[in-house]
């Protein structure tokens, strides 16, 4: 698809009601970087505002469909990142220190599940998604991405995916990386028109998805090496497609071609945080963190380049411009795009039926403290959009659909929350 939207966050905002305590206002944007760029949004702050406590709730906000009531899970997860619901709607959630929490019936095991693989989980590393198996009611197979020490030196990391067996004891076992990325952070980093924000902060990506067939998808960030998305001889900025033991497949888009990684399913890629299969039409989705607005949402299609770091609809740290911004022969451009960055966590597509107004769209928590609605025509072209849960103020980092059909949130801050979003009272 090649539909570009630059949507500034105040487009569509959800109307407060409720415990609504008004909306967050957007950055003031600045100079353009040419004229044939939007223009650029102020730089993205070195350190995440503190969001105000949340409260033991519940919410009841109004949205463009109809209320939500909001009730909280549980708290006390330190900055979770990723969320597993279990075949008996128990729940697994990764903290980024490194630590892999079981919630039972809505009550927080105090003691995390041990046997977690040794995290670098210093500036945006750490411990990141969590997937399970296919067959895990008859395997017991985890998946885990996390960034991994250097053996030398610490701080000289790269992204890993470990597989493991958890029986719903108290340890996992048979744990195994099963894919380490050719993205290591080395000693001395390239000169680079983005980011500079140090070794062991860089951009891991780190979210993990199964397709239909079992295929595993593993989005690897550039790690502020934007000069080396473009080389196909390493992992990063790339999409990746595994087998579950962590084996390529025969069928990989690079198969055979020289000079190419074998694991690349695209290319082209900034920090790629969220991922998710369609529910109906099974194509692979991703959101992606830009530098200097430009985040994005992607139809991820095999062999693809989305054009990172030559083309973005964002602005480099350093002032210089990409070469081009859409339209550039060989790369795609995005599905949706923002500036200023709105920074997205993961996202879905809903096709549920307790929420019936939203079924087909889009909807992605994000880092500046909102719940991205986006519908689509009937020929998948976006069409609106909404901003939801702005009354809680809070870093939204993962969503997913529980097995009761209602509609699950992870906030990312250091008393981290996992909400329940159900339909209100109309």
């Amino acid at each position: 698809m090649k539909t570009l939207r630059l949507l500034a966050m105040g487009v569509a905002l959800a109307a407060c009601g409720g415990a609504a305590v008004g909306q967050n206002a957007p950055p003031a944007p600045a100079a353009p970087v040419t004229p044939a760029v939007a223009p650029a949004p102020a730089a993205r702050p070195a350190g995440p505002p503190i969001s105000p406590a949340l409260g033991e709730g519940p919410w009841d906000v109004q949205t463009q469909t109809g209320p939500l009531h909001v009730t909280l899970v549980t708290k006390g997860l330190d900055h979770p990142w990723g969320l597993a619901f279990l075949p008996d709607g128990d729940m697994l959630v990764t903290e980024r220190a490194g630590r892999l929490r079981i919630i039972r019936k809505g009550v927080l095991d105090p003691t995390p599940i041990a046997g977690v693989p040794d995290v670098l989980a210093t500036g945006i590393g750490g411990l990141m998604d969590i997937a399970l198996h296919p067959k895990f009611a008859k395997n017991r197979l985890i998946y885990l991405a996390y960034s991994k020490p250097g053996a030398q030196v610490r701080d000289r990391s790269t992204l890993a995916v470990v597989r493991a067996r958890w029986d719903g004891g108290a340890a996992l076992s048979d744990v195994k990386d099963i894919f380490i990325a050719d993205a290591w952070y080395g000693e001395a980093p390239l000169p680079q028109r983005c980011c500079g924000q140090g070794p062991s902060s860089g951009s891991y990506g780190g979210r993990l998805a199964f397709d239909r067939k079992g295929y595993l998808y593993v989005t690897s960030g550039d790690r502020n090496y934007g000069e080396k998305v473009q080389d196909p001889s390493n992992h990063f900025g790339k999409i990746l497609r595994l087998r579950d033991d962590g084996s390529v497949p025969p069928d990989n888009p690079f198969i055979g071609k020289p000079g190419y990684k074998p694991e690349i399913y695209t290319t082209g890629h900034r920090n790629p945080l969220g991922l998710t299969v369609h529910p109906v039409t099974g194509a692979l989705w991703s959101s992606e963190f830009g530098p200097r607005g430009g985040d994005e949402v992607n139809e991820i299609k095999a062999g693809h380049n989305y054009g990172w770091i030559e083309v973005t609809q964002g602005a480099h740290y350093n002032g210089e411009p990409a070469k081009g911004v859409k339209g550039v022969a060989g790369m795609d451009d995005p599905v949706l795009t923002w500036a200023p960055s709105i920074n997205p966590g993961n996202l879905l597509f809903y096709a549920g039926k307790t929420f019936p107004a939203w079924r087909g769209n889009m909807l992605m928590p994000t880092m500046t403290r909102s719940v991205v609605r986006e519908t689509f025509d009937a020929n998948g072209k976006p069409v609106a959009q909404e901003l939801m849960l702005t009354e809680l103020k809070q870093r939204f980092r993962d969503i997913r659909v529980g097995p009761d059909g209602f509609l699950y949130v992870l906030t990312d801050e250091k008393d981290g929350a996992v909400l329940r979003i159900e339909p209100g009272r109309k």
